[in-house]
């Protein structure tokens, strides 16, 4: 297997194969319960980000902005910051605001701590019977990091300001920090933590928020969400699982952050993708709470492994190039060997070096000879990295920025993770748990078996 780093010289980046790290943070801030993200920068950040998480999630959403001029580009935006948070408390009513700088008030150096600070004061002395939201600030420049470095700070964040060791009634919590995944896995994560005798203290939980029922009038900020008060009691839960391999390299994370301040145990694992990592969920959630594993769970695994053995001639020694964001990119990596089938190319984004080391450790050995790993590219890159591959690859997975390049080199495209602009479903995509990878394998094999009819000169209709 060879880890191959970007060597010719180029100008700039051609359709990236990342998002902005401001993107990722409000992602997090609008699965906070009546929580409203507010970007602090230019008018047109709010705007792509906007657009990006509708065309995805096809639900409407409001994302503030302090709105740079050329003014403020020079002499700072701390009037503008105060501004925001003022006519978001009067027209929202927020319990809690988060706030995600771009990449232009982190250029200039905004101090927003000390923009905050001076906010709180002056609330104080201004108006003394009324609460003021949680001011919850991440530092999420987009030179610095792509939109996972922004959703995990963003969980950070939240954690660092909010978590406590208030105490709560009922079952006994668990912090789950699940990763970038659709709503459709959240409340999957949700029922089977649940199914544990535990309550699911899930940071973020956008599964109401962006994926919620037919609305008879607008919502400006949807019901649903992670509570304020349960982010307050974090200190006091009894485990964290953090879902993310390439979280382990990172210096401080929330799950870290709780272990350090209130001793709460961390549990790490990859994004349950597939039987191994899916195991791992299960024997983790079996061990914190002290109850089997329910018969449900089994009963799913058994189903998944019966529907393997049936379809293993469709996919036995299909070769595929998987893109997207690291996390998901090797959960679906180790899951592929374990179908039998090779991934012949990995790719992402993201460029912290972390990459290939992560995809080798979870992949078979069997397949890691037939491996290429491609780190901070963009999908210029990743098309030639293809076209040169010609006849090796059969299958591409990823998501719908991927689609051109699919149709260019003629490769079916099973589209995953986010964004998915160009079908219906992104926010129902299940991946996680048995059942997730039960779905996935049928899309999988249910596609090359369409390619094969399709491109069959006679076609048949029976195997």
């Amino acid at each position: 297997m060879r880890s191959v780093k970007q060597t010719a010289p180029y100008t700039a980046t051609q359709n990236a194969c990342n998002l902005c790290a401001p993107l990722g943070a409000a992602l997090v801030f609008k699965g906070i319960a009546n929580a409203l993200p507010l970007l602090h920068g230019s008018q047109g950040c709010s705007t792509y980000i906007r657009r990006y998480m509708i065309s995805h999630f096809k639900e409407p959403l409001d994302i503030a902005c302090s709105n740079f001029g050329e003014d403020t580009a020079i002499f700072g935006g701390g009037a503008n910051l105060k501004l925001a948070l003022d006519n978001i408390r009067r027209q929202y009513h927020p319990e809690l605001i988060g706030i995600a700088t771009t990449c232009l008030s982190e250029t200039i150096g905004d101090d927003v701590p000390m923009f905050i600070q001076a906010y709180k004061a002056a609330f104080q002395n201004a108006c003394r019977d009324e609460q003021l939201p949680a001011l919850v600030h991440v530092a999420t420049p987009s030179y610095q990091g792509t939109h996972m470095e922004g959703f995990h700070g963003a969980v950070r964040a939240l954690i660092q300001t909010l978590a406590g060791r208030e105490a709560a009634e009922g079952p006994p919590a668990m912090n789950l920090f699940p990763g970038m995944v659709s709503p459709a896995d959240l409340r999957h994560l949700k029922e089977i933590v649940i199914d544990f005798g535990l309550e699911a203290t899930v940071v973020p939980d956008y599964s109401d928020t962006l994926n919620g029922p037919l609305w008879t009038e607008y919502q400006r900020i949807p019901e649903g969400g992670t509570p304020v008060n349960a982010l307050r009691r974090a200190g006091a839960g009894v485990a964290s699982l953090e879902c993310g391999l390439l979280l382990a390299a990172e210096k401080e994370t929330a799950g870290t952050w709780l272990a350090t301040q209130f001793d709460v145990p961390l549990h790490r694992q990859g994004l349950p993708i597939g039987i191994s990592q899916s195991d791992r969920l299960f024997d983790t959630l079996a061990a914190v709470s002290g109850k089997a594993i329910p018969q449900k769970y089994t009963d799913q695994r058994g189903r998944l492994l019966d529907a393997l053995v049936d379809g293993h001639k469709h996919l036995s020694g299909v070769r595929v190039a998987i893109f997207g964001e690291e996390d998901l990119v090797a959960g679906l990596a180790a899951f592929c060997g374990e179908l039998g089938i090779f991934p012949v190319l990995c790719a992402t984004g993201g460029g912290r070096g972390r990459f290939a080391d992560t995809v080798r450790k979870v992949m078979p050995d069997y397949c890691r000879d037939q491996m290429q790993i491609l780190e901070d590219v963009d999908f210029v890159t990743i098309e030639k990295k293809l076209a040169e591959m010609d006849g090796e690859v059969d299958l591409l997975i990823g998501h719908s920025k991927g689609y051109t390049m699919s149709r260019r080199l003629g490769k079916p495209l099973i589209r995953v993770g986010f964004p998915v602009h160009d079908r219906v479903d992104g926010s129902r995509l299940l991946h996680l748990g048995y059942r997730g990878a039960q779905q996935l394998f049928d899309r999988i094999a249910n596609t090359l078996i369409q390619v094969k009819q399709e491109r069959n000169e006679i076609g048949y209709t029976y195997f």
